[in-house]
C-alpha cells in the first residue's frame, strides 16, 4: 500500500513533506513489528538496545552515560530503564570503583539468554525488510546516513 492510502491523505505540499511523514510512519510501523518479537520476553525495544549496549561493552561494565551516548533513542530516562532491567535479573548496578559518583552497569547471565533467545529469531526480524533486496538496503541505508549529514 502506498503511504497516501496508509494515512488515507492523497496530497502533500511537496516531496520533502511526504518523505518526511513517510520515514516518521515507516519507523512506527517498523516498532509495531519489533514490539511482537520484544514482548515474548517481556521487554521494550528500549531495554533490548540497552542490553545490546551492555553486550557489546560485556565483561567491562559501562556508565549510565556511556549507554545514554549509544542509545538510538536518545529521548529515553537510560536511569530509569537501567533500573527496570536490574529488576528484572537482566543487569547489574554498582558504584564505580575508581569514582564514587558514577555507577557502573553490566549485563548478566539471563540478559544475555534474553539476547541469544532473541537473536535466534533474527529471521523474524530481517523479515520486516524482506521487500528489499541487498543491494536495495546498501542503498537504502547509504541515503539515510546521506540525511544525517544534511543537517
Amino acid at each position: 500500500m502506498s503511504l497516501e492510502e496508509d494515512i488515507r491523505q492523497p496530497k502533500f505540499l511537496n516531496e520533502h513533506q511526504k518523505a518526511i511523514v513517510n520515514l516518521i510512519f515507516t519507523t512506527s510501523w517498523i516498532g509495531e513489528q519489533q514490539k511482537v518479537i520484544f514482548d515474548s520476553e517481556n521487554i521494550t525495544p528500549q531495554q533490548f538496545n540497552i542490553l545490546r549496549i551492555l553486550r557489546g561493552s560485556f565483561p567491562r561494565p559501562i556508565s549510565t552515560l556511556q549507554i545514554r551516548e549509544r542509545m538510538l533513542d536518545k529521548m529515553s530516562d537510560t536511569s530509569r530503564i537501567v533500573d527496570r532491567l536490574v529488576t528484572k535479573g537482566l543487569a547489574n548496578k554498582k558504584t564505580c570503583e575508581s569514582d564514587k559518583r558514577l555507577v557502573d552497569i553490566s549485563i548478566t547471565e539471563k540478559g544475555m539468554a534474553v539476547l541469544e533467545r532473541l537473536d535466534n529469531r533474527n529471521h523474524e526480524m530481517d523479515a520486516i525488510m524482506s521487500e528489499l533486496q541487498p543491494d536495495e538496503l546498501k542503498q537504502l541505508n547509504h541515503l539515510l546516513d546521506k540525511i544525517r549529514k544534511s543537517y
